[in-house]
C-alpha cells in the first residue's frame, strides 16, 4: 500500500492513505511529504461504514474530488490448516478482506457515478482465480470473493464511466509474511517461504507501477479486468528454481 501511494504521489497524484493505526498513518505521511508529495491520511477500519465513509469525507475535502480508489486492505492469517482458526479469527478476516472491499465498492462507486468516472481497483492475491491454496484458506476464499465481486460490479456498470479491475500481485516481500500465525505442523513450509519468495517473488516496485498504469486509464474505457503480475517467464523459472531448491534439500515440501 505505501508502495503504491509512494509510485502514484510521484507520477502527480494527491494522494490519501488510510491505515487501522493513527501511528503508520503519520510517519508513512510524515515519509512521502518530506519527498515533496502532495499526501494526506485518516485512520480508518475498512469494515466499519462510518470510517469508509469518513475516508471518503476526508479526502473530497482535503482534495476537492476522487478520481482513483484503491481497496488494498487485507489480512493473511498466516499458514494454519483450517481447524486451527478461531471463530473471531474468521470473522475478522473476512469482514477486514471482503465486507471491508464490499463495503468500499458500495460508498465509492455511486460516488464514481454521480461524478461522471472514475476508477476502481481491487487489491486480489492467492485463490483470485479459484485455485486451490491448501492452508491459506481462508485468505484465499476471501481473495475469489474479491475477484467474483470485481468482475460482477464491472458487468452491473458496463454502461457508465467507471472501470472496476482487480490486480493480483503474486508474492510481494513485504511485513505480510512477517510474524504471520502458522502451524507446527507447517514448520517445513514455513521455513521454504523465503525460498519460494526468490523463486515466484514480484518486486513491490512493479506492483506499484502497475497500479499505477491502471489508474491512468480513460475511466470506463476497459472494465472487469483480473489482472496476475507473475508473468509467464516469472513462472518458468520460479518452477526450475523450485526444482533446484528441492534436488539440493533447501526445500523439502511442495508449495
Amino acid at each position: 500500500g505505501r508502495a503504491i501511494a509512494e509510485e502514484c504521489a510521484r507520477e502527480g497524484a494527491k494522494v490519501v492513505i488510510c491505515s487501522r493505526k493513527e501511528a503508520s498513518v503519520e510517519e508513512t505521511c510524515l515519509s512521502l511529504k518530506n519527498q515533496g508529495f502532495d499526501v494526506s491520511g485518516i485512520a480508518t477500519d475498512v469494515s466499519a461504514w462510518g470510517d469508509l465513509e469518513r475516508l471518503l469525507a476526508h479526502a473530497v475535502e482535503t482534495w476537492g474530488k476522487v478520481d482513483v480508489w484503491i481497496n488494498n486492505a487485507g489480512l493473511s492469517g498466516g499458514m494454519r490448516p483450517l481447524d486451527e482458526w478461531s471463530e473471531d479469527e474468521i470473522t475478522q478476516i473476512i469482514n477486514v478482506n471482503f465486507t471491508g472491499t464490499l463495503k468500499a465498492c458500495r460508498l465509492i462507486i455511486p460516488y464514481f457515478v454521480e461524478q461522471g468516472g472514475g476508477i476502481l481497483i481491487n487489491i486480489g492475491g492467492k485463490g483470485g482465480r479459484c485455485e486451490a491454496s491448501p492452508f491459506l484458506t481462508a485468505y484465499a476464499s476471501t481473495k475469489a470473493a474479491v475477484a467474483s465481486l470485481t468482475r460482477s460490479l464491472a458487468r452491473e456498470y458496463k454502461e457508465s464511466p467507471v472501470s472496476i479491475h482487480s490486480i493480483i500481485p503474486g508474492m510481494v516481500a513485504t511485513d505480510f509474511y512477517k510474524d504471520m500465525k502458522t502451524s507446527l505442523k507447517l514448520a517445513d513450509n514455513v521455513r521454504s517461504i523465503p525460498f519460494v519468495l526468490k523463486a515466484f517473488g514480484v518486486p513491490v516496485s512493479e506492483v506499484a507501477r502497475f497500479c499505477v498504469k491502471i489508474a491512468a486509464q480513460d475511466p470506463g474505457k476497459s472494465t472487469g479486468g483480473n489482472y496476475s503480475l507473475l508473468s509467464r517467464w516469472q513462472l518458468v523459472r520460479g518452477i526450475w528454481l523450485m526444482m533446484y531448491y528441492r534436488v539440493t534439500g533447501k526445500v523439502k515440501v511442495r508449495m
